[in-house]
């Protein structure tokens, strides 16, 4: 079955959405996306919203995902044994975690016998805030309830929170998440600010290709925010305070900036009064007028090495326009010639023909798809070969794009290979739902799931060298090497 579909025309894929996709915009601008699979009584839910880590201010990041963390924490009614004792217990919290940052930023000249006193004082209140909280109460009820996949992500694009259900627990969700949206309580907050000053400790700070991949993509990206890191910058992090993360939710988790889909066992007709019914009383709020800061075309090669105790690595990336132009959707296709499987460019030619690399791959697309951004390669060398032998290889794989055209057999292969991969993500409410959302909130239409699959259909061999000589060029690239410190020149 596999081999058959791989040799069908890409035309012969359609995947019935066209007709079957609910819309619907409730009175306070919510788009609402619902689609009937009833294969299952169960229901997958997206509530995503049009922020993340490139709408926040300089010397905010990381607080789309600290934001993210925190509506896990509950609301006025949820996760807490009486709301107010415990805003008392919070806004004193408030008042004491300000003096002592104000107080600590004076360096040298902080008075210590104070900041000891203020810190004493704040490890008090959290643990006076402790009695008033119910830990972890909103994951609890859906479990109660039959959930699975209660989540939630951040990304440079966008924030998402999700989860399963039984079908008949439409009203439970509503009411919770609609909760979640008008009475959020960032309760702990302090506590968990430390938990991602910890987080990026140990996810970042200390993995070599964590480290590299944040340089790369703070010296690819001069104004647009793809440079900067999605957990944030370390000094940021750790002074983000309540009121201005309370301020950002208000801001940006607008009804207008939203998009509810669900899929599974829903009846579109009933699911509606239910939507309305919780969702319709958030009111409308004026979104802040769209980025207006583009990315300057560059003066040339922009070269790093990032010095630490690892193996070299190698990453290479290129400036290139985002979807819906359609030189990305030929950058995908590229990405599938290079780097699709073991019979892909990259693999067959450096990985086991001239073992030159432990591993090399293609992406399109990075770090997101709101803003231009990049076409990457990147790969580990082989012992001995070195990091700058592994990067001609691969620029020696660019200039073959340029130079001879791709056949239409190979060409209908990947085409065929990126749709039916992308068919086979569409097999599931959760999967679909993911995709609806986000086609939904990040281009303005959730046909762009469809759109997207016709786009790959128009490349042509052409087309292929003809991006490839316009993006692939020396003073379009940045490139960025771990080294060891000994390697150092």
């Amino acid at each position: 079955m596999a081999l058959f579909l791989w040799f069908l025309p890409a035309a012969a894929f359609s995947f019935p959405l066209e007709g079957r996709v609910k819309e619907y915009t409730l009175e306070n601008g919510m788009k609402v996306l619902l689609l009937e699979r009833h294969e299952s009584p169960t229901l997958s839910f997206y509530i995503r919203f049009r922020v993340g880590a490139v709408d926040e201010n300089i010397g905010m990041t990381g607080t789309a995902h600290l934001l993210e963390h925190m509506l896990f924490k509950g609301t006025k009614t949820l996760g807490t044994k009486n709301y107010a004792e415990e805003e008392k217990v919070l806004s004193r919290t408030d008042s004491v975690v300000a003096s002592l940052e104000a107080e600590r930023s004076k360096g040298e000249k902080a008075d210590k016998g104070f900041l000891r006193y203020l810190e004493d004082t704040l490890q008090k209140l959290q643990a006076e805030h402790k009695k008033w909280v119910v830990k972890d109460e909103i994951e609890s009820i859906y479990s109660q309830n039959g959930a699975v996949g209660f989540n939630a992500f951040t990304s440079q694009d966008s924030t998402a929170y999700v989860v399963s259900l039984p079908s008949n627990r439409l009203e439970l969700w509503a009411r919770i998440e609609s909760d979640r949206l008008l009475n959020p309580v960032l309760r702990e907050f302090y506590s968990e600010r430390d938990v991602v000053m910890e987080e990026r400790r140990r996810s970042y700070d200390s993995n070599p290709q964590r480290k590299l991949m944040e340089n790369f993509l703070a010296a690819a990206f001069m104004a647009s925010p793809y440079g900067r890191p999605i957990i944030g910058w370390a000094s940021d992090i750790q002074s983000l305070d309540r009121q201005a993360t309370e301020e950002f939710f208000r801001t940006y988790y607008s009804p207008a900036n939203t998009v509810l889909a669900i899929v599974g066992d829903v009846n579109p007709e009933e699911a509606l009064p239910v939507i309305k019914k919780y969702f319709e009383r958030i009111p409308r709020r004026v979104l802040p007028p769209p980025l207006k800061t583009g990315e300057p075309e560059q003066a040339g090669e922009r070269r790093i090495r990032v010095e630490t105790d690892a193996n070299p690595q190698l990453v290479m990336g290129f400036h290139k326009p985002n979807a819906p132009h359609p030189d990305d959707a030929v950058c995908e296709i590229i990405e599938g010639i290079l780097s699709y499987g073991r019979t892909s460019r990259l693999y067959r030619r450096l990985v086991e023909d001239e073992k030159i690399a432990v591993e090399a791959s293609a992406s399109n697309g990075f770090p997101g798809e709101r803003y231009p951004n990049l076409f990457l390669l990147s790969g580990t060398p082989r012992h001995p070969h070195t990091a700058e032998e592994l990067e001609k290889a691969l620029l020696r794989e660019l200039e073959e794009l340029k130079k001879e055209p791709v056949s239409d057999q190979d060409l209908q292969k990947i085409k065929n290979q990126i749709q039916t991969s992308f068919l086979r993500k569409l097999d599931s409410n959760s999967s679909l739902a993911y995709w609806l959302s986000y086609g939904q909130s990040l281009f303005g239409d959730w046909r762009y799931v469809t759109d997207r699959i016709k786009a790959y259909e128009k490349v042509t061999p052409e087309d292929v060298r003809r991006v490839a000589r316009k993006y692939f060029n020396p003073k379009n690239r940045t490139v960025a090497i771990l080294v060891k410190p000994s390697e150092s020149p």
